[in-house]
């Protein structure tokens, strides 16, 4: 037993991912291909992926929002997980996305894959509220509180919400940060903490990864 969170170094780390991770060949060739791109480090870590998977089996989640999909790597991860229903994805234009759109069609789920452009808080306000059981952000961080009170609103209650980068490198521990980025994440993280409308854990996970659960 331990009183606190472990620290994983580099031995440590590539231990849980030898005993823990279930990545497909499909996803380690996605992930090494974003590796290559300026933006790599958008991408997100193969355990969290494999937990958002986790977490769509779970609850059996068949609508499903993600906030930021970049290569696609967490959607095709969750797309994956579900065996039917619809993910609907938010993200601005970009020429990554031929490389998601790639991946999506040789895994087979291109069909249960919707990729809406644009602002997301402008598509968000377009879909129908209360019916959602999953949502992942992983967007402009400079919108995260935004994004809390619109997912809100989308999820059904018992839905799931997670929110990727909420230790933001030790960032949030800034007393003055000048980056509006960090600025909102420690609004989100201060405002999640005293929500009584979700349960919720922060997990060390990545970046630090928020799951929180629609009461």
């Amino acid at each position: 037993m331990t009183g606190r969170t472990l620290y994983l170094d580099d031995s440590l780390y590539d231990y849980l991912q030898r005993v823990s991770l279930r990545e497909t060949p499909l996803l380690a060739r996605l992930r090494e291909e974003t590796q290559a791109l300026p933006e790599a480090r958008w991408q997100v870590a193969p355990e969290q992926g494999q937990l958002l998977a986790w977490l769509v089996s779970l609850i059996g989640a068949r609508r499903v929002i993600e906030v930021g999909t970049f290569t696609g790597y967490s959607a095709l991860c969750m797309a994956q997980a579900m065996p039917e229903g619809r993910l609907t994805c938010c993200d601005l234009a970009g020429d990554y996305h031929a490389i998601a759109r790639r991946y999506w069609q040789e895994a087979g789920v291109e069909q249960r894959i919707e990729l809406r452009l644009g602002p997301a808080l402008e598509t968000l306000a377009t879909l129908e509220a209360g019916v959602f059981d999953l949502v992942f952000i992983d967007a402009d961080k400079a919108n995260y509180p935004l994004y809390l009170e619109q997912a809100l609103v989308l999820l059904r209650q018992g839905g799931v919400l997670v929110f990727d980068n909420t230790l933001w490198s030790g960032r949030v521990l800034q007393a003055a940060p000048d980056s509006a980025d960090t600025r909102a994440i420690q609004q989100l993280n201060a405002a999640l903490g005293v929500d009584e409308r979700v349960a919720l854990s922060m997990l060390p996970l990545g970046d630090g990864m928020t799951l929180c659960h629609k009461r």
